[in-house]
């Protein structure tokens, strides 16, 4: 299992959808599209999307703490 982290390149806001999208196999425009959607349904889709950006590390952080 690959660990999760923000890339540095082809991220738009923080990263969280390019990152989820490396994991799944998919692509980040799906990703966010999806994300998107959800936010038209109640929920804390908003909150969800902040602690993730502050849970996965930068890429650049990831390779120096391996």
């Amino acid at each position: 299992m690959s660990r999760l982290a923000r890339p540095t390149e082809g991220r738009m806001i923080g990263g969280v959808c390019a990152a989820l999208a490396q994991r799944f196999g998919t692509s980040a425009t799906t990703m966010r599209v999806i994300f998107v959607l959800s936010c038209l349904l109640p929920g804390p889709q908003f909150l969800l999307y902040i602690a993730l950006w502050i849970l996965f590390p930068s890429e650049e952080k990831a390779r120096t703490a391996w």
